[in-house]
């Protein structure tokens, strides 16, 4: 724990994120630490830890203090480690949570899954070594002159950039040609609706109201962003998972707090219109949220389900009405729970999930399904 050091939890010069994890816990050693449940993220750079109850408590290792990497399966009540083994502690070293330690290795204990990825992906970086590429691109190299275009060179550049405009300019106006397609069917539907509301002749159809909802909500998005305005590095994705949030914060609020990556996915496409967005892209961009404390972050649960979670959602909160519900119904499954709430099975089963696993309620699994009921060793005397 003396290789650590305090960290603000921002990216530095040429450093990008790799990976990341919630739930995870350090060990000096062996020893238990109180440094629990937080968010490991893996960058070219450094290894970053950030407390999952103050924000503001960030510790960092750097990677080229690491030695080599053990992982440690499993086991009866025992959560899945990589430890990480280190070198001596470097002079002159910036203050950390603990000057001296008698270990020379730290574990990592990863409450929520996701270790054998996470082992992958950080043996790649200390094969890599990408930390050290900056030093070596910023050396001066005295042997190589300086060279000057002449006037051929000069003409070609030129030409390049006329062509690349011409091009640009084609692309323009390829968009706008579709946009102006999308504007007279739109126009024209309008014009249809508000006629048969003047006059009052007749019904609206329902696939007219159809269309024209579908239309309004892929104009959802004014400006969203892509590759083609923010590029294709950190800033497209950083740009993206702002743009995500300020399109989701209030209905994930309103789903109670909580939404699965399949209902963002669809929820953000057609709010996109015809700049759709990859799966991939998403996921991305959502994995950033909690890098950037932004109001909502991803979530993985045991199962693997994946959802957009508020961080303002209090868990206990959930818990506590979940076991009231179960309690008051006498017993419910997935569905009965999603018609009470009003969200989704998969959340519903989620909700259940984790009220189990602090012990509010017990499950009965038989042929007919998974139902759960009160848990009366905690409530009634034995």
């Amino acid at each position: 724990m003396d290789r650590l050091e305090w960290s603000d939890g921002s990216l530095i010069g040429g450093e990008t994120l790799v990976e990341q994890q919630t739930g995870v816990c350090l060990y000096d050693g062996h020893d238990k630490t109180s440094f629990e449940y937080g968010v490991l993220s893996l960058t070219t750079h450094r290894l970053l830890w950030r407390d999952h109850r103050n924000r503001n408590c960030v510790v960092a290792l750097p990677l080229a203090l690491v030695v080599y990497l053990e992982e440690q399966a499993s086991g009866f009540a025992k959560s899945a480690k990589i430890i990480v083994h280190l070198s001596q502690t470097p002079p002159n070293k910036p203050s950390g949570p603990t000057s001296h330690s008698p270990h020379s290795f730290i574990r990592l204990s990863f409450r929520e899954a996701g270790q054998k990825e996470f082992f992958r992906r950080f043996q790649t970086e200390l094969e890599q070594k990408r930390w050290e590429q900056k030093v070596q691109s910023a050396a001066p190299h005295p042997s190589l002159p300086r060279h000057r275009p002449g006037i051929v060179g000069i003409e070609r550049s030129i030409q390049k950039k006329h062509h690349e405009t011409n091009k640009n300019i084609s692309v323009a106006f390829e968009d706008l040609s579709k946009l102006i397609e999308k504007a007279k069917e739109m126009v024209h539907l309008s014009r249809t609706i508000a006629t048969k509301i003047k006059d009052k002749q007749g019904d609206i159809t329902e696939d007219e109201t159809v269309k024209f909802k579908s239309y309004l909500l892929s104009m959802g998005i004014p400006n969203p962003v892509t590759r083609e305005t923010h590029g294709t590095g950190d800033k497209y994705y950083v740009e993206l998972a702002k743009q995500l949030v300020s399109v989701l914060e209030k209905p994930v609020e309103e789903a109670g707090g909580m939404m699965t990556l399949t209902d963002v996915y669809c929820r953000v496409n057609r709010a996109r219109g015809m700049e759709l967005l990859s799966p991939e892209d998403l996921l991305h961009a959502c994995e950033l949220m909690e890098l950037l404390r932004l109001p909502v972050r991803l979530r993985t649960f045991d199962s693997g389900v994946m959802v957009l979670q508020s961080k303002s959602q209090n868990e206990e909160e959930v818990i506590t009405k979940t076991s009231s519900l179960v309690e008051e119904k006498g017993s419910l499954t997935a569905e009965d729970l999603a018609k009470v709430v009003g969200v989704s099975v998969i959340l519903a089963k989620e909700r259940l999930l984790l009220t189990e696993k602090v012990g509010g309620i017990c499950r009965d699994e038989t042929v007919e399904g998974l139902k759960f009921f009160p848990n009366l060793f905690l409530t009634q005397p034995v």
